[in-house]
């Protein structure tokens, strides 16, 4: 039982992401509809079903863990969770515990999340305009996420800002982001918009910027330097010369990254995402719940489910139709 994950095409898995909540105090306009309906409580892994889950995960080779929502902060005593994962880092046999985060709940939780192991947080934003900011997140204010910004970097937390790339939203705010992220010392990593969820009157192809784009109009301003780089993740890299910043792309339209994948994502109740763009799943809820005192069950499940992990995604708008739409929302898989 103690061979590595490794996946039909001869990837390593070792990098899980937790939805801890499908909950959320935004409503952002890419990410899910206006009004809501959430999970019934009940069904969402207590968080010491987390820690158990986690845990087993640890034990078969994982070795980076990223805690997501929703909003993984919103979820009530969170940071218990966190604490307990501390003592995988202690013991070496996770190499990295972090979070991605809209950023709201920072200011109160910054200080608590570098005491339990955290180093870096991906703080989701997408504008530094105030009211753009309220528009696209519906329930969002800025000055509440800037706030957090400035107490992650106080309690020492390395901070990433991710900015979807929204067409005709923030193209006007390439230079004033970026430039942003570089008088505060943070990296900027640009995603393009998923086909994900239903979310009503919003139109995915009307949104859709193209990185290639993106990347064309930094070389109106900069120097740009294509980078060798790879963190395991889905990003590629360039420097921008005249400021030394990296700039990270993530491209699954654009430019699909499958050939490197090496995660999986787990949701709040206990379902296994093999791959964000496909419905390939299995339930790790039913066999954690059948056997509370033996994790031989669990263990030959996540084994089970690895095994079914598929080569990639479909996402596609070359033919301007949303090919590869996904159903569910990207709140519930995990961000």
């Amino acid at each position: 039982m103690n061979a590595p994950l490794v996946d039909p095409f001869a990837r390593a898995i070792n990098y899980l992401r937790v939805s801890v909540t499908d909950r959320c105090d935004f409503r952002c306009v890419y990410c899910m509809s206006e009004n809501m309906t959430f999970l019934p409580k009940k069904e969402l892994l207590t968080l010491e079903e987390l820690d158990r889950m986690c845990s087993t995960f640890i034990g078969l080779g994982v070795e980076k863990l990223r805690i997501t929502g929703g909003e993984p902060l919103v979820r009530k005593g969170i940071m218990t969770f966190f604490d307990s994962m501390t003592r995988h880092l202690v013991s070496g046999t996770l190499k990295e515990l972090t979070l991605t985060t809209n950023g709201s709940q920072l200011e109160k939780h910054a200080d608590d999340l570098f005491a339990a192991g955290v180093r870096r947080v991906n703080i989701s934003l997408d504008t530094l305009d105030e009211k753009k900011f309220a528009d696209i997140t519906r329930w969002g204010r800025l000055p509440q996420v800037r706030r957090g910004v400035d107490a992650a970097l106080k309690a020492g937390l390395k901070v990433k800002i991710n900015a979807v790339a929204l067409k005709g939203f923030n193209e006007p705010e390439l230079q004033h982001i970026t430039q942003w992220c570089a008088e505060m010392g943070m990296d900027l990593t640009w995603i393009e918009v998923m086909p994900m969820g239903d979310i009503g009157n919003e139109d995915r192809l009307s949104q859709y910027w193209s990185l290639k784009d993106v990347q064309a109009k930094y070389s109106e301003h900069y120097t740009v330097t294509e980078l060798a780089e790879r963190t395991g993740g889905p990003a590629r890299y360039v420097r921008l010369e005249e400021t030394g910043q990296k700039i990270g792309f993530i491209t699954p339209l654009s430019h699909n990254f499958c050939e490197s994948c090496n995660r999986v994502r787990l949701t709040c109740t206990g379902e296994i995402y093999l791959c964000l763009g496909q419905e390939d799943m299995a339930d790790l809820r039913a066999p954690l719940r059948a056997h509370p005192y033996d994790n031989g069950p669990l263990e030959d499940a996540i084994r089970a489910s690895i095994a079914m992990k598929p080569k990639g995604h479909d996402f596609d708008y070359s033919r301007q139709q949303l090919d590869g739409q996904m159903p569910r929302h990207m709140s519930h898989t995990g961000g």
